[in-house]
């Protein structure tokens, strides 16, 4: 009989190798090979993991973009083709789910937001802001209400929507200038006329296009901007 594979090899290498197997294990890798070496298994069934992920995640944001604000579970993983286990498996709870969403949607407004502003003064700026919020509010539209209808059961939601209110209120601050500032009313009244509340209110109750949405925030914050002194 032949001797064990063990008894060729240093005693520092079979160590090595048996916590290689250990870590390999724990991983979901195969075990050492007859080559001594790990065979790299687990490669594969993270990617398929990550795949899954990703899938989830583009079938939970399709759903809410198609008008179903808050998708059950079942249905996630029929448009994404997975197993409804796998949802869950992905996901611990569904503020992991907000979370990853939350993070696709940011990528895809930041470009919008974070671009520079190059008007010649602050008022040109600010319309600038405009155009740029209903571009940005209206991609965002149908997520916000399915936030704003899951947030009481969601801290994620919660933090997320302060947070979010915060950043929009900084925006618009960052181009207003000292004097501007000090008419707290008129500031307040600006505030309000760009507000997400507002945009939604134009494009679900009063049922208005983006295009005549837009210009309706568009007059109300020019007829603001006039009252502002420099």
């Amino acid at each position: 009989m032949a001797p064990p594979v063990s008894f060729y090899l240093p005693f520092g290498k079979i160590a090595a190798l048996t916590d290689r197997a250990k870590r390999a294990s724990e991983e979901g890798m195969d075990g050492i090979a007859e080559t001594g070496k790990i065979q790299p298994l687990a490669d594969g069934r993270r990617e398929r993991s990550r795949s899954s992920r990703r899938r989830i995640v583009e079938a939970m944001l399709q759903l809410i973009e198609q008008g179903d604000p808050v998708p059950s579970a079942a249905r996630v993983a029929e448009v994404a083709g997975v197993g409804q286990r796998s949802v869950f498996r992905h996901f611990d709870d569904m503020d992991s789910l907000y979370r990853e969403m939350s993070a696709v949607i940011e990528r895809r407004v930041m470009p919008i937001v974070a671009a520079p502003y190059a008007g010649p003064g602050w008022r040109d700026d600010v319309r600038d802001l405009i155009g740029r919020r209903a571009r940005v509010f209206e991609a965002m539209l149908p997520y916000r209400l399915a936030a704003a209808i899951k947030g009481s059961q969601s801290p994620f939601l919660r933090e997320e929507h302060a947070r979010v209110l915060v950043m929009e209120r900084d925006l618009l601050m960052r181009l207003l200038p000292a004097t501007v500032k000090a008419d707290t009313i008129g500031v307040e009244a600006l505030v309000a006329a760009l507000s997400f509340q507002t945009w939604s209110s134009l494009r679900n109750d009063q049922r208005l296009s983006v295009a005549d949405a837009t210009r309706v925030v568009a007059h109300s914050a020019g007829l603001l901007l006039d009252q502002l002194a420099d």
